[in-house]
């Protein structure tokens, strides 16, 4: 089995940007769950780090917005914002790129997924990162889902495309670790920035971690919009998580921290 590893966490900007404007306790808190993550990443000894993140508008426009996308180039640059506002210094990320290629035929035999030699790696990325790989160790393999931009990505599709992803690395001799990462409910850039519902959340949270596939598939775009804010179409990374390992999850964090304008969020899920 190639597919070594799958955990989620959420990348909003504040998680550094804004870090010095948090409660310290419950900041501390999730930093030590992302600190865990990224002991259990190491633990699997991945080849390379796959990240499935949402689009931001930051690679793709509206005038060509692929639902699924794939990073196939040698090396990627980021953060793209204003890293004295990210609070995360830029660097260089190796990537792999005889390997993506690989995986991209592979999943291309499912998904139709578009594929990008350049890529230029924003929060959704980058927060992670910092985290997960703070010595810039691991080859990196970016991918996205349309989350921002309707018609948005079908959820039943973004649970194909983990699917598509989970046999693509079985297929390979390399070990992958699969960290998807998204926000749950979260209002960006608008006025209700800092909103929160957290019963929405724990509610999807908890269907993810049983694994509960046609719960999680259930959800309307009109209903998130609704209750979770455009953000919120971002469980699509985590359902992808949940199609690639099949088994059972479990939420090592979950805290509501407005400053960060997102429920932060660390989970792993059993790979079967």
């Amino acid at each position: 089995m190639s597919l070594a590893f799958v955990g989620i966490c959420s990348h909003a900007p504040g998680i550094t940007g804004r870090a010095d404007r948090a409660d310290p306790a419950h900041r501390d808190q999730f930093y030590a769950a992302l600190g865990r993550l990224r002991e259990a990443v190491d633990a699997a000894k991945p080849d390379a780090l796959m990240i499935v993140a949402a689009e931001h508008f930051a690679n793709f426009f509206m005038n060509n917005m692929p639902a699924f996308a794939i990073g196939m180039g040698e090396k990627y640059e980021g953060p793209i914002e204003d890293p004295d506002w990210l609070k995360i210094k830029p660097r260089v990320v190796q990537g792999a790129p005889d390997l993506s290629r690989r995986l991209i035929s592979s999943v291309m035999q499912s998904v139709d997924t578009a594929y990008a030699e350049e890529w230029r790696f924003d929060h959704g990325i980058m927060v992670p990162l910092h985290f997960l790989d703070p010595d810039n160790k691991y080859k990196v393999i970016p991918a996205n889902i349309n989350c921002q931009g309707p018609p948005l990505t079908p959820l039943h599709r973004a649970w194909a495309f983990g699917e598509a992803i989970r046999a693509a690395a079985d297929a390979l001799p390399e070990r992958i670790a699969l960290i998807c990462t998204g926000g749950i409910s979260h209002w960006p850039a608008t006025p209700d920035s800092g909103k929160i519902n957290e019963a929405w959340d724990r509610e999807f949270l908890d269907r993810w971690a049983r694994q509960d596939r046609a719960a999680m598939l259930s959800y309307t775009d009109a209903e998130t919009y609704r209750d979770a804010g455009q953000g919120g179409f971002e469980i699509r990374t985590f359902i992808a998580a949940a199609g690639a390992a099949r088994g059972k999850g479990e939420i090592w964090h979950y805290r509501a921290i407005p400053i960060f304008a997102v429920g932060c969020t660390v989970g792993v899920m059993e790979i079967v």
